[in-house]
């Protein structure tokens, strides 16, 4: 896993910095924590997936076949991870306050890609919200925004 994890970055997302851990880069961390939020409620809707391959190829203008190569490492590391340290810590370094504002938006919208944000999904948002230092106040507002958005859409 942790060889296709190196190839896949080396090809398509390697930044040129170097890091000591070549297998996590800011992209996977945010994709990490994005299938989190997905799976949340313990089931992963066409909707939720689409809308997460939507928001990566937008995000990292990546081909159809490198996001769901990033989507499969993604899941796979949340699968296998003990918590969310290693990815809070990564995207914390990296974004600025309204970049990690901004992330939690997308949470929001991949809650609602299936019509409704389940009260785990919720939760999940919250909790990741607090890790990354955003403030409850934006936290509330990238809410209340999405939501406003998803209700005129309907």
């Amino acid at each position: 896993m942790l060889d296709a994890i190196t190839d896949f970055f080396q090809r398509a997302l390697a930044e040129p910095e170097q890091r000591e851990n070549h297998t996590l880069t800011l992209e996977l961390a945010t994709a990490a924590l994005l299938c989190e939020v997905m799976r949340a409620d313990y089931h992963a809707s066409d909707a939720e997936r689409a809308a997460l391959q939507q928001m990566l190829t937008a995000r990292y203008r990546l081909s159809e076949r490198e996001v769901e190569e990033l989507m499969t490492l993604a899941e796979a590391e949340v699968e296998e991870a003990v918590d969310h340290y290693q990815f809070v810590s990564l995207v914390k370094e990296h974004y600025s306050y309204a970049q990690r504002c901004e992330l939690v938006a997308l949470m929001w919208q991949l809650a609602w890609a299936d019509g409704s944000v389940d009260p785990l999904e919720e939760h999940r948002i919250r909790r990741l919200a607090d890790l990354l230092h955003v403030s409850h106040s934006d936290f509330i507002r990238t809410k209340l925004q999405v939501k406003e958005r998803h209700d005129a859409h309907e």
